[in-house]
């Protein structure tokens, strides 16, 4: 017989629309609803440590995605919004706070006179280097209670669903 887990405040919701409304199959609102519970709650936490070095989640997303790049932590502007699901309108505002901040710069592209780069400054590099120690640190702790086998088998799960989403071909296909 299995384990009987704890009841979380989804089951809370699931058990008010199945006595609301018994004619609707409200089963696809349990994953949905714990995705986001779950991401709002690991969010939080993560913000935490990002504002221990002054960041926001997408200041560090923008510095640790210029530092995943590799020397020389350069990139064009639209890989940037790419990578990072925003808008170029978007992506120049938060460049320019980027810049203000010292964090980065912009520079023209050799390759192409009518584009920028945007490259991490010794200061941005070492902030993000900081940062992403105490990222990974806080993810580890945030993780810590769940049984090493139940984690790689969430991973495995999220990231089939993330191919769907995404609309890509799973790895096991």
């Amino acid at each position: 017989m299995g384990k009987t887990r704890q009841l979380d405040s989804v089951d809370v919701i699931l058990e008010q629309w199945r006595r609301e409304r018994p004619d609707l199959d409200v089963m696809p609102m349990g994953p949905i609803g714990r995705l986001k519970r779950c991401t709002a709650l690991v969010q939080r936490k993560l913000d935490q440590v990002f504002s221990e070095f002054g960041l926001s989640s997408w200041e560090f997303d923008v510095l640790a995605t210029l530092r995943r790049a590799g020397a020389p932590y350069c990139l064009a502007p639209t890989v940037l919004f790419s990578a990072l699901m925003v808008t170029s309108g978007t992506m120049t505002h938060r460049l320019k706070g980027l810049e203000t901040s010292g964090w980065v710069a912009r520079l023209p592209n050799p390759v192409d006179a009518r584009s920028m780069l945007v490259r991490l400054t010794p200061a941005g590099l070492a902030l993000i280097d900081r940062a992403v120690v105490a990222h990974v640190k806080n993810e580890r702790e945030i993780l810590a209670l769940i049984p090493a086998d139940t984690l790689t088998s969430l991973d495995e799960r999220l990231a089939e669903l993330l191919c769907v989403l995404e609309d890509t071909p799973s790895a096991t296909s």
